[in-house]
């Protein structure tokens, strides 16, 4: 297990913390990210695009001129998609967008991202994160301190408070253990994870639970 330095919110150096090495030291996988971020950001599409396809065009029922002696081509109805008005033809409907990842995938790009903000020195634990106000110039205090412009803070349950402070800050997303993902640790350049958090985070990631 590799051991890190513990900060309070002021950048002063409270103790160490071991860090598992299977999870925050594992080989990094760079496929496993393009496949985990490629799903998160699919699943998120709302679908909801859609055309009308001929049925569902109104009007059109009467021919517009006789089969035969016109000298133009046959029409059975205005509403034909060559017509202006007409219906598309397969054109974009409602539909979801999201594919599967297996789980063992997920987790295992998980660590792979988790390794890779140890491994640049992104990753900072602090001994507890909480602030006396949900006041956003509380956050930035503790960011000045440290000099964070690019943030993920990782908690061991959401606290309203910490994030009505950061919401308005841009480029700071606060989440709990469970809401951790690859896509927003990869578009963070730090990370700070409250030490409370990290047994949790090494129980739901450990290569033993897959």
């Amino acid at each position: 297990m590799a051991k890190v330095d513990v900060y309070n919110l002021a950048k002063e150096k409270v103790g160490t913390a071991d860090l598992s090495d299977a999870v925050f030291g594992a080989e990094v996988k760079e496929h496993l990210f393009h496949l985990v971020v490629r799903a998160q950001l699919a699943a998120r599409r709302q679908g909801t695009h859609a055309t009308k396809q001929r049925a569902m065009v109104a009007g059109g029922g009467r021919k517009p001129w006789k089969q035969k002696g016109t000298g133009r081509a046959r029409a059975g109805s205005t509403r034909s998609p060559q017509f202006r008005g007409g219906g598309s033809v397969f054109g974009p409907q409602p539909r979801s967008h999201a594919f599967a990842v297996n789980k063992k995938v997920r987790r295992a790009a998980l660590r792979c991202a988790l390794s890779r903000r140890s491994g640049e020195a992104a990753l900072v634990v602090v001994d507890r994160f909480s602030l006396p106000e949900a006041k956003t110039r509380h956050f930035r205090t503790f960011m000045k301190a440290f000099g964070f412009e690019s943030l993920l803070v990782v908690l061991p349950t959401l606290d309203e408070a910490v994030s009505l402070a950061a919401r308005n800050i841009p480029g700071v997303t606060v989440l709990p253990v469970e809401g951790l993902n690859v896509y927003d640790v990869l578009r963070h350049k730090n990370m700070v994870v409250a030490q409370d958090a990290i047994g949790a985070i090494v129980e739901r990631l450990e290569v033993a639970n897959g």
